[in-house]
């Protein structure tokens, strides 16, 4: 948004939502806990609420319909050019998740091949063999209190490189985990700024992105090096595929950090909420490990909807209350209507599947959690978008889910979760995904008579 912008009065559409001066009051709490105050908007003003922006139409879209209108049905006219994807931007450059340019189908082609599903299916091993390590070295822990949140990180840094890179990421794991860390936090302080910062300003907030965009550059940098350095063909893994593509480096190196970063941060995130979510119940963690249990063989990345029906609901449960997409934007190229409002071309339409998700219309007792809601056959879909919707679904959304089921698989059968001595839930921090603010600690008791690993 431009100063000029800023200089012009808010287009009305005369839909309900907060006033200039409402915003004002509560500016700090907005950028503090963003997710708190959309919700408090949706409560107050309902499912189609106006933000008073100058200069432009900003809308907060929660009501099923005009989701998947903007996501979906007219999606051609709702494209990325968002403060969000520019601030994400900064750090993984135009890639797939960020990238508002049509170049994005052409990436999304050259990587769709590691995404298939036979490759998914051959490299649950490589997922599997990460999550058997992590567990291995929890085994000093049990008995005790773990704080599982920088373990599933690991864990799912470990998977990304395995079964995308074919790398072994582990001695670049600390540098990795902290660059893009703080990169996620980077991301979120700027897409809350109230003006956007060119980048060429040596303010503090744009000299740590450009450090932490470096960090990760060159452990990209070094990743493709190494591939091209074997030559012949890059192989059928995503780095081996956007490399026989003939994508420059630039290019390449974006897309390993998008994956980098959307890869592991938001499993990691939704990992450790399901572990969480399988404490606080223990009825729905026994019946986990007992369907785990009578499973013969080795657990599918892909085959899991049909072998372990109530894993997979727990995981589809587990997305419902913590989606690792927490909102995601649109603007808009022409004039739209949604759900039955006209819309100027240059409108911006902010999604919640947080919100979409605790939507009581389309969930009954919303803030519950229920996998048995995920055995009823469609119930709720057409509120549910954890993964997004339409042609920008998350790309990796089937890996995704995947490694999921696999490392649930791994850690169940090793351990007991169990809540700590007097546990308070850790509060949501809105970053890049949702993650639980101050880690979280649980506690790990091993089960007895734990069986080998599956062949």
């Amino acid at each position: 948004m431009s100063l000029r912008d800023w200089a012009a009065d808010p287009i009305d559409l005369g839909l309900p939502g907060p006033r200039s001066q409402d915003m004002a009051k509560v500016l700090p709490a907005i950028r503090s806990d963003p997710l708190s105050y959309l919700q408090r908007v949706r409560e107050e003003y309902g499912d189609l609420a106006a933000f008073p922006v100058p200069g432009a139409a900003v809308l907060l879209v929660n009501e099923p319909d005009g989701v998947r209108h903007v996501l979906q049905g007219n999606a051609r006219n709702w494209g990325k050019e968002t403060i969000q994807y520019a601030a994400l931007a900064r750090v993984t450059g135009p890639g797939l998740l960020a990238s508002a340019e049509s170049s994005w189908i052409t990436h999304r082609r050259a990587a769709a091949p590691a995404f298939h599903h036979e490759r998914l299916d051959r490299i649950g091993e490589q997922v599997l063999d990460a999550a058997d390590e992590a567990v291995s070295e929890w085994s000093a822990h049990a008995g005790g209190t773990v704080d599982l949140a920088p373990a599933v990180l690991r864990v799912a840094l470990d998977a990304v490189g395995r079964a995308l890179f074919s790398a072994d990421l582990s001695g670049s794991a600390h540098e990795l985990v902290d660059a893009s860390d703080d990169a996620a936090r980077l991301v979120v302080r700027l897409g809350r700024a109230l003006l956007p910062i060119p980048p060429w300003v040596p303010t503090p907030l744009n000299l740590r992105l450009r450090t932490a965009r470096r960090r990760l550059t060159t452990v990209s940098g070094q990743l493709i090096a190494e591939r091209r350095a074997r030559g012949a063909s890059g192989g059928d893994d995503l780095l081996g595929l956007l490399i026989d593509s003939g994508l420059d480096d630039g290019a390449i190196r974006d897309e390993l950090i998008t994956m980098i970063i959307a890869g592991h941060e938001t499993v990691a995130a939704s990992l450790a909420w399901t572990l969480m979510l399988l404490a606080e119940h223990p009825e729905a963690q026994e019946r986990v490990h007992a369907e785990l249990a009578a499973h013969p063989g080795r657990v599918s990345m892909l085959s899991h909807r049909s072998d372990l029906p109530w894993t997979r609901a727990v995981v589809d449960e587990a997305l419902r209350l913590f989606p690792p997409a927490w909102v995601v934007s649109r603007r808009s190229h022409r004039p739209d209507t949604v759900s039955g409002v006209d819309v100027p071309a240059g409108t911006t339409v902010i999604v919640s599947p947080w919100l979409l998700h605790r939507r009581e219309e389309s969930w009954p007792d919303p803030l519950a959690f229920d996998p048995e809601r995920f055995l009823v056959e469609g119930a709720g879909r057409t509120a549910y978008a954890p993964f997004g919707l339409g042609p920008r679904l998350c790309i990796g959304r089937e890996f995704a889910i995947g490694e999921m089921v696999l490392v649930l698989s791994r850690v169940l059968a090793a351990y007991r979760l169990d809540l700590p001595a007097g546990w308070t839930r850790p509060r949501h921090q809105a970053r890049v995904a949702v993650h639980p603010q101050g880690g979280m600690p649980l506690v790990l008791t091993r089960r007895a008579g734990r069986a080998g690993r599956a062949a």
